[in-house]
């Protein structure tokens, strides 16, 4: 019997050595955490959004920002659907939500986890956890092990599943980069993916903790080329916006942001009117409150905590009567509704993003086995790859996808 190692407790790592031992290997899984799974338990606010319900493998691949089509093989050998089934027959149902979101039945990451952790233990992985690794081993072209705080760790086969950079606290501090550049790989550099937005306008703190839902948000470059646009939630913070929509986006964002430009985000508070219907809106619940103040006409029509700042940008006198808002200054209002702007400079921190962008360069690695082509041995899955997808389940698949392909093929050419 070989011996396959994985390095990495993740989801693609414990998938990994899972199926490793399944196909007949003995399988090492080494985590620097104290305990495996740590990312993963914190993900979709702690629920776990596990995959994506969508069943046409080609609209699933354009689910992924960079490198989709790299996934074929790997979502063609274990989809969407063997993942939740996987799960069912291991006891946890799945269920699914808006936008074909699939999450655990328990609504508890936590018991992922669990099952996954289960799972190694029934097949006798033996999971070595607080075992930080130093570097990869080399022979003759071939990966043969690990060197770890506590000594050489060797193997037949190596799977590397250390993740990305974000959330550092969980243990995706970038390892696993450096180990496949000692082994000759091009790293595409990290940036961050799924990621909170910063704006340059200051009085976007106003509206911290402000959540609107059935929005559409455009993103438009300095040279007035559309980037992106999506239709959902968002979230106002202290430093920009966040939510749904803003993560989907921010990626495209980003590349343009990362050209050194400015992006205009353009957002339609009330995208299910046109003008004229949106007009005749404001034009009804002005005349409905004529004897209120223009600052307490908009009740109706706008969140409380939006109110004073349209106010203001609008540039309409708060304490005129609202029957006496004359029409040039319903259109500039008219106008805030539906072209409200924020100029975004910047993405929150890679250690703040969901996902990492970048990583070990897909054309070094085999999409069929998950192995490098630069050295024997060598397998990657998961975030460490260039590989991202949008919000949806579609990064947490990839991972299992990669994680199931790369275990298999290790255990089966060289056990």
């Amino acid at each position: 019997m070989k011996q396959v190692l994985a390095v990495g407790g993740g989801a693609a790592g414990m998938m990994a050595a899972a199926v490793a031992a399944k196909y007949g290997a003995r399988v090492f899984l080494l985590e620097k955490q104290s305990r495996v799974g740590m990312k993963l338990s914190i993900t979709g606010k702690g629920r776990c959004n596990l995959t994506s319900a969508e069943e046409d493998i080609e609209r699933f691949i354009a689910g992924y920002a960079r490198n989709g089509q790299f996934l074929f093989t790997a979502l063609n050998a274990f989809s969407n659907l063997d993942l939740i089934r996987f799960f069912q027959e291991h006891g946890l149902d799945c269920k699914i939500e808006r936008g074909q979101r699939v999450f655990p039945q328990s609504d508890k990451a936590s018991d992922v986890v669990r099952v996954l952790y289960e799972n190694l233990e029934r097949l006798g992985v033996d999971v070595n956890k607080s075992q930080g690794v130093k570097a990869l081993l080399f022979q003759d072209g071939k990966a043969i092990g690990v060197q770890t705080q506590k000594g050489k760790v060797l193997a037949d086969a190596v799977i590397i599943a250390t993740g990305g950079m974000s959330y550092p606290r969980t243990g995706s501090t970038g390892d696993g980069y450096r180990w496949a550049a000692a082994a000759g790989h091009h790293i595409i550099e990290p940036r961050p993916g799924l990621v909170p937005l910063v704006v340059e306008e200051s009085w976007v703190s106003e509206l911290q903790g402000l959540s609107l839902r059935n929005v559409r948000a455009t993103a438009w470059s300095s040279k007035g080329k559309k980037i992106n646009e999506d239709f959902g939630e968002m979230l106002f913070t202290h430093f920009g916006v966040s939510g749904p929509i803003i993560l989907s986006m921010s990626r495209d964002i980003a590349e343009e942001l990362f050209q050194q430009e400015k992006v205009r985000l353009v957002l339609d508070l009330k995208p299910a009117l046109n003008e004229e219907t949106l007009d005749q809106r404001l034009q009804r619940d002005l005349a409905l409150y004529s004897r209120r103040q223009f600052r307490n006409s908009l009740d109706d029509l706008l969140p409380r905590k939006l109110i004073p700042l349209m106010v203001r940008l609008s540039g309409i006198d708060p304490q005129k009567a609202s029957n006496q808002v004359s029409r040039q200054e319903r259109k500039k209002l008219l106008q805030l509704l539906k072209e409200f702007e924020l100029t975004v400079v910047a993405t929150r921190p890679i250690d703040e993003a969901i996902v990492t962008a970048g990583g070990v360069d897909v054309k070094e690695v085999d999409p069929r086995t998950m192995q490098s082509r630069l050295v024997k041995a060598l397998f990657f899955a998961g975030e460490i790859l260039d590989i991202d997808g949008y919000t949806g389940g579609f990064n947490l698949q990839a991972a299992f996808s990669t994680g199931y392909l790369a275990g298999k093929n290790a255990a089966l050419l060289y056990g």
